[in-house]
């Protein structure tokens, strides 16, 4: 059986036939509707500053509906499900284990279709992640992120206890859903041949594709796209899987990382680590990820997560070793690299929150600071010289004014002072308080 025959197993005619979307048109139905069609935005900045004339391009996928590239395994597996009458309204519980990702994509799935979705997500996993998946109507259950994937304390065997356990549950099961590559071979993989194709760059092909691998299913399914693509003469595009210090998926001791969304200590199903579908795998270091997270944040103005910048340090890395130096000079040659969530899952996390000032701009910041006669993120200072003079701001924001005659309340967060709560539930987190909007 040929790479298509195989990827297409369990598609319908109509499902073949049709051409794919590429945009949204006209009035979209629901959120599932915007799943995916995400945007390849070059990262010229970046390429600038590394010295490359390829062309370095980001498949932004924060641009889904649910935030992620796991948007698009989400809604497949669970209108395959549909089709297959694995998942019957108003009786069906879904239970996924998951990182955060696929969870948020199949609780938004579930809130839209109306069933009932419980996530199990090992613990390191961001609160967002949490938050988020409890906006949606998932009920979340945490486990040990020190427990073996084969364990029955860990995130995997927790789910296949609840399902066993809870009448009309079912596990959709990312790892080994044929439907999660699949998702990537008929959409992520022909969104970046349409962009490549409709663009102006002289070249329309991939020279490298660099994703990092969890499941495994984005990167498996992509490849096994471009090489069904590929015609006899074609230049061979060059597939990179990035993989963090810590996973055995391209090698090594299983450990600890903090980088979420990939790595495992087991190999899942529906990833195929070997050639022809991945040539080489890249390791990457926690801290090296999450620098390039904030690089290409300040840098391109993308609001991408860790495990972007895993990729993209892998990305880098190769495009500077002596196999990738004569892509990285070629003017004419497209680097995609696939960035698979946002920032929105991580912005209280410690990594995040650590942002160095930019050195650049020393000479702007010392002129305001001269300007203001105070540090810049010091308004106490400004309070407190004000009562040593025996004077009193105006009311403003933080200020109860209850006798205000608008009487429109708004709620203020102290979110300084939260943030150590939101990575330590033993700090206590204070108390909201009403101000006036």
């Amino acid at each position: 059986m040929s790479a298509q025959s195989s990827s297409a197993q369990g598609l319908g005619n109509s499902e073949r036939q049709d051409a794919p979307q590429h945009h949204w048109h006209g009035v979209l139905d629901s959120a599932m509707d915007a799943v995916g069609h995400t945007p390849l935005i070059r990262l010229q900045t970046i390429a600038r500053e590394e010295g490359f004339k390829c062309n370095l391009m980001g498949k932004c996928e924060f641009f889904s509906a649910g935030g992620s590239v796991k948007d698009r395994i989400a809604k497949r597996m669970v209108e395959q499900a549909e089709r297959d009458g694995k998942l019957v309204k108003g009786q069906s519980v879904v239970i996924e284990p998951t990182s955060g990702n696929t969870g948020i994509g199949l609780a938004l799935a579930c809130a839209i279709k109306g069933y009932k979705c419980i996530i199990t997500l090992p613990a390191k996993m961001s609160l967002e992640k949490e938050v988020m998946l409890r906006a949606l109507g998932a009920e979340i259950v945490r486990t040990p992120t020190e427990a073996a994937w084969d364990s029955p304390e860990s995130h995997i065997g927790v789910a296949k206890k609840l399902r066993d356990s809870i009448p009309h549950a079912i596990i959709l099961d990312q790892y080994a859903n044929p439907h999660n590559p699949l998702a990537h071979y008929y959409t992520t993989y022909k969104e970046i041949e349409y962009a490549l194709q409709t663009s102006s760059l002289p070249r329309k092909d991939i020279s490298v594709l660099v994703a990092g691998a969890g499941t495994g299913g984005t990167i498996t399914g992509i490849s096994r796209g471009i090489r069904d693509a590929q015609k006899e003469g074609d230049a061979r595009t060059t597939v990179v899987a990035v993989d963090p210090v810590g996973s055995i998926l391209g090698g090594g001791e299983p450990g600890n990382y903090q980088v979420e969304g990939i790595g495992y200590d087991f190999f899942p199903e529906v990833l195929d680590p070997k050639p022809p579908t991945v040539d080489r795998w890249i390791k990457t270091e926690d801290g090296e990820a999450f620098a390039a997270t904030k690089r290409l944040i300040r840098s391109e103005g993308l609001f991408i997560g860790g495990s972007s910048g895993s990729a993209l340090s892998g990305a880098i890395r190769y495009l500077h070793s002596a196999d990738g130096q004569a892509v990285a000079k070629d003017p004419e040659a497209n680097v995609v690299v696939i960035l698979p969530d946002g920032v929105r899952n991580y912005m209280s996390k410690p990594w995040f929150l650590d942002v160095a000032a930019d050195a650049s701009m020393k000479e702007l910041r010392d002129h305001i600071r001269g300007v203001l006669g105070r540090e810049l993120n010091a308004p106490d200072a400004v309070v407190a010289q004000a009562e040593s003079q025996g004077a009193s701001l105006e009311k403003g924001e933080g200020v109860d004014h209850t006798s205000s005659p608008e009487g429109t309340e708004a709620t203020l967060v102290e979110q300084t002072s939260n943030q150590k709560s939101i990575d330590d539930p033993s700090v206590p987190t204070q108390e909201a308080h009403s101000v006036q909007a």
